[in-house]
């Protein structure tokens, strides 16, 4: 063989080699640097650009797609000790022209972190206030979603400021009382009594309790190798301090049944989707909102735990896209009989 042709294939296949090599390093050594290029990669090939929004010297982290057109803007609040990248599953299944918009929740990810007074849910139901009037997104009437912690500020946002919203999504959301405990609040209700604030289930320090998380939070049992989980850990660890505060404000007496004491003043369309195998918050949550609220459509999923948006992204965005289009169909068939 040519000289020049066999240094052609040494060169070509160690141009080859670089990348692998770089990701099996990537995997091994840094799997918390993989885990955030995974997100990056994800945001961009679905359009979703990051921006912050500054209100009185609080920043807050977003990320957004599209532009406000005839369809309502959506925006959507994440879980407790999550970020704004949990929704890019169901983002992937939603219309590429719709506007949307996930922030981080206050003292999360790219958000500022300030006193404990910002995390209970009357705190942060004032800081999306916040977010929503820095960025014009209350202009017009938006569709509101959150899930779990971000499903109780979302649900008491609507019982504040129902004159900004055309709908609400609940998704498996915190903050009400509950006909039948969990898995994980009878959890809690343990370690409340042992004065144990180090055991909480829902922040992990190695990769076994991490694996324990996610078994606790979802329905589908994912085999996920070690170096991803403790890539997923050592992202987490760093922001543990923080979560253990804010979780101990969400369960404070101010916050832990902010929902159930605010659900009679929702006058807003409301939706409601929930696991139905959730071990986290019992799935009785949703015939109390349904009884609290005539009208409400509420949807239970089989097969499905508390991580509804990851384990079910593709079923969620048809369910949240169906309750807009019955929504705008509404609106429109009130302003013909008005006319």
């Amino acid at each position: 063989m040519d000289l020049d042709v066999v240094n052609m294939f040494i060169i070509a296949g160690g141009t080859l080699a670089i990348p692998i090599l770089a990701f099996v390093a990537s995997f091994l050594l840094w799997p918390a640097a993989l885990i955030k290029v995974y997100y990056w990669y994800w945001r961009r090939r679905l359009g979703m650009q990051v921006d912050y929004a500054e209100y009185e010297g609080y920043r807050f982290c977003y990320s957004h797609r599209g532009t406000p057109g005839t369809r309502p803007s959506v925006l959507l609040l994440h879980g407790f000790s999550a970020h704004k990248d949990m929704w890019l599953g169901v983002v992937k299944f939603l219309p590429k022209n719709m506007h949307l918009v996930c922030v981080d929740m206050p003292g999360h990810e790219g958000t500022t972190r300030s006193s404990a007074v910002d995390y209970s849910i009357e705190g942060q139901v004032k800081r999306i206030h916040q977010f929503v009037k820095s960025i014009g997104l209350n202009r017009k009437p938006f569709q509101l979603i959150g899930t779990s912690m971000g499903g109780n500020v979302a649900g008491v946002y609507a019982s504040r400021h129902p004159s900004d919203l055309c709908g609400v999504t609940l998704i498996c959301p915190a903050g009400l009382q509950y006909p039948t405990e969990s898995k994980f609040v009878q959890r809690l209700r343990e370690l409340e009594k042992a004065q144990d604030s180090d055991g909480i289930p829902l922040i992990p320090s190695t990769p076994e309790e991490m694996e324990e998380m996610l078994k606790l939070c979802s329905y589908v049992r994912f085999k996920i190798p070690k170096q991803i989980l403790q890539g997923l850990v050592d992202v987490r660890i760093p922001n543990n301090d923080f979560y253990r505060e804010c979780f101990m404000e969400l369960v404070g007496e101010k916050s832990r049944h902010s929902l159930h004491e605010n659900m009679h003043l929702i006058s807003t369309p409301l939706q409601v989707i929930w696991g139905k195998n959730d071990q986290v918050l019992d799935v009785s949550g949703a015939s109390v909102l349904a009884k609290a609220i005539p009208g409400s459509q509420v949807h239970l999923l089989d097969n499905c735990g508390h991580s509804v948006v990851m384990e079910r992204p593709r079923k969620s965005a048809q369910l949240i896209m169906d309750f807009i289009i019955a929504q705008q169909n509404a609106a429109i068939n009130s302003n013909k009989k008005l006319s």
